[in-house]
């Protein structure tokens, strides 16, 4: 309120000093009267006159002064209202701005305490889940491609896979051989019924003994499910220790109707050749050695023709099963 008042008569001030110099300029102004009409009336009222002239004057400098010095305060009144504004609205804008950065800032922690927070934690239960459930698949599935493997193994290890048919195999062939009692044949003298061709040698370990003693088994079984007589072949792949006698006494140990062929190098070379037996000495120790051989028989029609082979995998049950079965779908 008061302000308001002080405002108010500084603002009316001008306008009184207007006054004064108003009454100042009347007195200064043609239509006063001058000094010699004063004279004349003889009115002694002259030096009151230049007394009232001289206050004025010394009034309206007064008045200018203050108006001066009344402008001037505005003048400084208002930079400083301004400036005390301006600082107001400078620490309003501090307190502002700190306030905002103080509001940033926490907002800025806040932020930052929660990223920590959850960067705190960077395996959650569902990224633990899937891992989990990541590994244990893997798992099972190496477990049963590794079982799957194994059996694919054994499955191979028990039975040969036959292969696309594309027409006869270039299995067999003419030979001729000498017989384990002296006679010479030929694989004519095989004809007319089914024949089971193994090639060996006689100081074979274990291997031979093996196969033939399955080979004697599955003839006589064979017999007893078809009915059909089965010859049993062995051909010495040994030619320079399996003369004519050992291999008669060999065969004989095995099955009476087992049938010992042996002949010269060239001949064996040659009736191997014809049935793809692969066969070689292994590392000599005097006159004792080895033959390192294809473990395989020959099933054979009644023509003398390849029908089927049956490796070592092959049990006295499998083989005796192969061949009935090969005989009566060729009887079809």
């Amino acid at each position: 309120m008061a302000s308001a008042l002080c405002r108010t008569a500084s603002r009316l001030r001008p306008v009184q000093m207007f006054r004064r110099l108003r009454a100042s300029s009347d007195l200064l102004s043609p239509s006063s009267p001058s000094p010699a009409c004063i004279s004349d009336h003889g009115d002694f009222s002259l030096p009151r006159s230049m007394f009232t002239l001289s206050c004025g004057i010394e009034r309206l400098r007064m008045d200018q002064r203050r108006l001066l010095s009344t402008s001037a305060s505005g003048t400084t009144s208002k930079p400083s209202s301004g400036e005390s504004e301006t600082k107001s609205s400078g620490e309003n804008e501090k307190s502002g701005g700190s306030e905002g950065s103080d509001g940033g800032g926490s907002d800025q922690k806040s932020d930052r305490a929660s990223g920590k927070h959850a960067r705190g934690a960077p395996v959650s239960w569902m990224s633990f889940f899937l891992l989990f459930a990541t590994g244990a698949g893997l798992v099972y599935y190496y477990d049963r491609e590794k079982k799957r493997h194994i059996e694919d193994i054994n499955t191979n290890s028990k039975a040969v896979k036959e292969g696309p048919s594309a027409g006869k195999a270039a299995i067999g062939g003419p030979f001729s051989l000498i017989r384990d009692d002296g006679k010479r044949i030929t694989e004519k003298d095989l004809m007319g019924k089914w024949t089971i061709l193994y090639f060996g040698f006689t100081h074979c370990p274990d291997i031979c003994p093996d196969e033939l003693i399955k080979l004697a088994a599955a003839i006589d079984k064979i017999k007893e499910k078809s009915g059909m007589d089965v010859v049993p072949v062995f051909i010495s792949v040994d030619p320079e220790r399996d003369t004519v006698q050992q291999v008669h006494e060999y065969v004989k140990e095995f099955h009476p109707k087992l049938i010992g062929l042996t002949g010269t190098p060239e001949e064996i070379k040659s009736v191997a050749r014809s049935y793809r037996v692969y066969y070689m000495k292994t590392e000599e120790e005097d006159s004792d050695y080895l033959v390192d051989h294809s473990i395989v028989m020959y099933l054979m029609s009644p023509e003398m023709n390849f029908v089927k082979f049956y490796g070592k995998n092959h049990d006295v049950d499998s083989l005796t099963d192969g061949v009935v079965k090969e005989i009566r779908q060729y009887r079809k």
